[in-house]
């Protein structure tokens, strides 16, 4: 049978399929090549431009809801700097070695938020004091959660785990690992359409259709096409704001559309050194802690889809699963700094500039170790940092509409591992997508419309109890109980509600656990399903000895590998 068909005339010769690559082709530097320090600087601050909209949108979230102010933000903000710096570094030193950024994470926001509204801070009446009060409990939530991770992956868990992925299962974990963050794309450059639009054309044309038609050998605007694109709509940003256009609008577009209402600048330091237990003694509650590492489970998978994608845009082989747990553990060793520096929220891997990876074809850990540096410059130098800091948010939404999109496309790369031709590749995948969409969706907008999510155990009768001290029998009546361990119940059922609403507002952790459970069960045993699934393809690079690149990626420098050898 002739492939391709057609009645053109040509040769079968001319239709073939592509052939499957363990490493992508196209990469202009690799893991472990680097370009010219110069070129290595301008793109380690590019880097380090993409990841500060993240910080400061995290920050912008918290910060008043704990009852601190821009004083307050602005320190937060270097501090999550500060040690995303020092992690980012440690994680391409000893983690993974992956070129990754180490982040503030969306996946704390929720418990970070249930501990700011406690009605255990409505006697603080200063504000400075009941966000420090509220900052030193999520400070000890996330000490505790740290743990978690860091036994996950340096005893191994995650590695277990690992051994069982296929690409079958990781492809909608990293596809919706890029696209589950939609909701800072286009809805948030939509909130100063006039500036996020241009922002947006000004990525694309500077980053797909310039470099084609200039031809340019070195790539000039296809590696800098953000700080291009930064530059020159922030510019016009800064002329509608003088102009006036936005003078006689609603609060909410200013804030969006305006230069100058960050209130960063102005509260800044100039110069101001982060330090442990900034904001005091961490207070440890066990209904916090359960949330927060509800939290940090949903945050080891979401850094595995990035993992995956950024080995990807490294040009790198899959990842051994010994080094996949060897990262997760350094995240441990993160989510620990940011509970003792007190950033607000835990720590994951920038997704973000995951896809700068493959925006700009540079996979150097070179470059990624010179944005760490940056970080913890700019850290340190505050009114240098909050300048870069209060550029508009719809600009830097722009940005992630491109750069989600490029680690979403990583996992649609992992098809070609795939048997698309049989059902039940086609079942698995299709199935885990749609639940992970669908089924965030539903509690998203259940928290909405109802205040709590579906698990909801926060009934009246326990609010009550835990104000005076009872419990409920069946027949309804209360009945005094001075038992301190019945409150401590109590409150960890009222934190079972967070839990849910964590993990099953994850897109990424939704889909990995149908595909991985589906995967792993469904015509488990028959003979078609290993090379369906692809695993074939993934078995010799299960260990450092089966394949030489592996060790050229992954191992640890000599003088390091004896203090931290690999799983």
């Amino acid at each position: 049978m002739t492939v391709g068909g057609g009645g053109g005339g040509g040769k079968s010769d001319d239709f073939h399929p592509f052939p499957v690559k363990d490493q992508l082709p196209g990469v202009d530097f690799c893991l472990s090549s680097a370009p010219s320090w110069p070129e290595a600087v301008f793109l380690g601050f590019q880097h380090y431009l993409v990841m500060l909209g993240t910080s400061v949108i995290i920050s912008s979230i918290l910060v008043p809801l704990m009852g601190g102010g821009n004083v307050e933000k602005a320190d937060v903000i270097n501090t999550i700097l500060f040690v995303a710096g020092i992690n980012t570094l440690i994680q391409t030193l000893f983690g993974t070695r992956l070129p990754v950024v180490i982040g503030a994470s969306y996946a704390y926001i929720i418990p970070s938020i249930s501990i700011a509204l406690s009605r255990r801070y409505s006697l603080i009446i200063d504000p400075r004091q009941r966000f420090k009060a509220s900052m030193r409990d999520v400070q000890g939530s996330l000490i505790v959660a740290s743990l978690f991770t860091m036994i996950m992956g340096f005893f191994g868990f995650w590695r277990i785990i690992g051994r069982f992925f296929s690409p079958l299962a990781t492809i909608p974990l990293v596809i919706l690992t890029g696209l589950g963050l939609y909701a800072q794309g286009f809805p948030l450059l939509a909130r100063c359409i006039e500036v996020g639009l241009p922002a947006l054309v000004a990525v694309v044309f500077l980053s797909q259709y310039v470099p084609h038609w200039l031809k340019s050998r070195r790539g000039i605007f296809e590696r800098f096409a953000i700080l291009f694109s930064v530059a020159i709509v922030w510019a016009y940003a800064e002329i509608l704001t003088a102009a006036g256009a936005y003078d006689n609008r609603a609060p909410q577009t200013q804030f969006s559309c305006r230069t100058d209402r960050s209130g960063l600048i102005s509260a800044a330091p100039w110069i101001r050194f982060p330090y442990p237990f900034q904001w005091g003694r961490p207070r440890f509650n066990a209904g916090d802690v359960v949330a927060v590492i509800a939290a940090s489970f949903v945050a080891i998978i979401e850094s595995t889809g990035t993992f995956i994608a950024a080995s990807r845009y490294a040009s790198a082989t899959p990842m051994p699963p010994s080094v996949l747990s060897r990262g997760v553990g350094w995240l441990g060793v993160g989510l620990l700094l940011g509970g003792l520096f007190g950033t607000g929220s835990g720590s994951t891997v920038s997704v973000e500039n995951a896809g700068l990876l493959g925006l700009t074809r540079v996979g150097s850990r070179r470059v990624i170790q010179i944005s760490a540096l940056f970080m913890l410059f700019f850290s340190v130098l505050g009114k240098f940092g909050a300048v870069l800091a209060s550029i508009p948010l719809p600009i830097m939404a722009a940005l992630y509409c491109v750069l989600f999109a490029y680690v979403a496309s990583a996992g649609l790369g992992l098809l070609q591992f795939c048997n698309l031709n049989s059902f039940r590749t086609k079942f698995i995948l299709g199935f885990s997508l749609f639940m992970g969409l669908s089924v965030p969706q539903y509690f998203n907008q259940y928290l909405l419309v109802s205040g709590h999510g579906p698990a909801n155990t926060g009934s009246t009768w326990v609010s009550q109890c835990v104000r005076f001290q009872c419990i409920r029998y069946p027949n309804n009546r209360f009945v005094r109980y001075d038992s301190h361990k019945t409150i401590r119940i109590f409150l960890m059922a009222l934190q079972f509600n967070n839990v849910m609403q964590v993990i099953f507002s994850s897109p990424a952790t939704v889909a990995v656990i149908v595909a991985f459970f589906l995967d792993c069960t469904h015509s488990y045993g028959h003979d078609s399903v290993r090379r369906d699934s692809g695993r074939h393809w993934w078995e010799k690079f299960r260990t450092f000895s089966t394949d030489t690149r592996t060790e050229e990626f992954y191992s640890l420098p000599a003088n390091l590998n004896r203090f931290f050898p690999s799983f």
